[in-house]
């Protein structure tokens, strides 16, 4: 098993991949081989620094970066050795299983779409994020940012991704899915989720479980809950800032811990080929280890085979 990760994508690069690297292979019981793509001169005093077993990676040189300000699609065609660049490319021809990066997002979503492409019969790969329960469990949103604008048939993709993912990835056997709406009623809502309501009724590949509010979401209600990207968005961002304000207040407390960022790594991007993870830019040691981690399950339970048999099935 090999797994790639871009060593220059975040604010802190490439040390605090270097210390996650050390932290994924000190906890793994089985570790995976490590591509290392990024500044040879940078990463590999880092590497002996922080003593890496010079037989668990390979690092493989490249001198370009994609800044955050960068035009994603004309990045990657005018920076061919760019470390995303170069990251997709192994991922692509299947020198690696999986590739993560920190870096720019948008460079990271284009190359997921046209240098892996989406599972056939996907129309719309998305994003989630994992929501923290009021009583220990875990849950999905989904889309959460890839798609601002939906339609009914790609929400209900989102169901069928997102309960696969909850089921093979976050354990959970028979995934509840919902839809978030404005009330709990069948037929409330806009023209989206009056239109998604019914396809998720229908479909008999996920466990449909009605609507879902918003006060509902950190509530055990649903275990995947499912909504257009500009909303799901906006909640995420909302979560975010929420943890930030008690984290600067001191406000302690075991459930709003939960609402770190670093403890789950970065989101994938379910719907395409093969595994792409995508990390926040200010990712320390514990997102980078977390989300080898993550790469490590997705390849294990061959979580894309699984979807694009779901879709075959379709």
């Amino acid at each position: 098993m090999t797994i790639c990760l871009d060593m220059m994508g975040g604010d802190f690069a490439p040390l605090e991949a270097v210390k996650g690297i050390r932290d994924y292979l000190t906890e793994a019981d089985d570790p995976a081989l490590l591509f290392l793509v990024g500044d040879e001169a940078q990463i590999n005093p880092l590497l002996q620094q922080h003593e890496i077993p010079a037989d668990k990676v390979r690092v493989f040189h490249a001198p370009q970066v994609i800044d955050y300000n960068e035009s994603p699609t004309k990045a990657l065609k005018e920076k061919q050795q760019s470390s995303i660049a170069v990251g997709f490319h192994l991922l692509a021809s299947g020198k690696a299983g999986a590739f993560i990066s920190a870096g720019n997002t948008g460079a990271m979503l284009v190359g997921a779409m046209y240098s892996i492409k989406p599972i056939e019969g996907v129309q719309r790969p998305t994003i989630s994020t994992i929501i923290p329960k009021d009583n220990g469990n875990t849950g999905l949103l989904l889309d959460v940012g890839l798609n601002a604008d939906c339609k009914p048939e790609h929400l209900n993709q989102f169901a069928l991704l997102g309960s696969l993912y909850a089921k093979h990835i976050l354990g959970i056997d028979n995934p509840r899915v919902a839809l978030l709406n404005i009330g709990e009623e069948e037929g409330k809502g806009n023209l989206l989720a009056q239109g998604t309501y019914p396809l998720l009724k229908e479909n008999t590949q996920i466990n449909f479980v009605g609507n879902v509010e918003g006060r509902d979401i950190l509530l055990d209600k649903a275990d995947v809950m499912v909504c257009d990207g500009f909303t799901g968005n906006v909640i995420l961002k909302l979560a975010e800032s929420l943890y930030e304000i008690t984290h600067r207040k001191e406000i302690k407390h075991e459930y709003l811990d939960r609402f770190n960022f670093e403890l789950y790594g970065g989101t994938p991007v379910l719907g395409v080929a093969k595994p792409v993870i995508i990390g926040h830019g200010i990712s320390h040691a514990k997102a980078f280890s977390n989300m080898i981690h993550l790469a490590q399950k997705m390849i294990a339970t061959d979580l894309l085979g699984k979807m694009k048999a779901s879709f075959e099935a379709k």
